[in-house]
């Protein structure tokens, strides 16, 4: 389980989430909705502990992390999986050697173990045999999904998505999204997806949540979320600005 208690960030007198409390049981799959700035990827920040917050506390799997050194902190990431917004591979690298970067770095297991459980991971997100290639010679949607299976190798417990089908067109978002479900069944994981993308937020959503300035102003199931009576609940489905006053000076 993860848990936010009063949770603060603030950089002088600008504040990025203001006391937010948020749980998030075993084997769900939160979806976080927002705007820009309104601190959705500060919290997966927070939880993967590229930074802490101002205030407040933070349990992942009974653990409380805001107080931990990197050296303990890097225990508690071993249980978590992280898809970047751009993939982040290693350019340098082969697909086989992104994917098995974690195993090397934080496994005992034998060469032949690891090649196998790369082989096998690769296969889980549809590029079975693409462990020579390069992150050059892929696609977006690939490199997405070498990302996804490099985020399992080591079967995370939690894995945190941050705009998977950012840049994608749209059957490829579909497929990324077909795949965060189906990790979340196969692996029983809990997942935390921060997207823009209002079909695949009611796709893989069990529940979905709307940080608004700093706030959750909305965490409701995906039905109940859709049916939502929040006029900025509404807004945010539909794609609905807000009206603006501008004065014109002149013609």
């Amino acid at each position: 389980m993860i848990e936010l208690q009063d949770v603060v960030v603030a950089y002088d007198t600008r504040v990025i989430l203001d006391h937010i409390n948020l749980t998030i049981p075993d084997g769900e799959t939160l979806v976080i909705l927002g705007g820009s700035g309104s601190g959705k990827s500060t919290l997966l920040r927070l939880l993967i502990g590229l930074q802490r917050p101002t205030s407040g506390k933070i349990f992942v799997d009974g653990t409380e992390i805001t107080s931990l050194n990197e050296e303990e902190f890097n225990k508690v990431r071993l249980k978590m999986g992280m898809v970047f917004q751009y993939s982040a591979l290693f350019d340098s690298m082969t697909v086989g050697e992104n994917v098995a970067f974690g195993l090397n770095q934080h496994s005992y297991k034998s060469k032949d173990e690891i090649k196998a459980i790369v082989a096998e991971r690769l296969d889980w997100v549809g590029l079975g045999g693409y462990e020579d290639y390069m992150p050059s010679e892929l696609s977006g949607g690939m490199k997405k999904r070498v990302s996804l299976a490099r985020a399992i190798a080591q079967d995370a417990k939690f894995i945190l998505y941050d705009e998977p089908s950012s840049g994608l067109d749209p059957i490829t978002s579909g497929t990324i999204s077909m795949l965060i479900k189906g990790m979340q069944s196969r692996l029983g994981c809990t997942s935390i997806v921060v997207t823009h993308d209002m079909q695949s937020a009611f796709y893989v959503a069990d529940r979905i949540a709307l940080l608004d300035k700093g706030r959750f102003i909305e965490v409701s199931s995906a039905e109940e979320f859709k049916h939502s009576t929040n006029k900025k609940v509404q807004q945010f489905i539909n794609g609905k600005a807000e009206e603006l006053t501008i004065s014109a000076r002149g013609v």
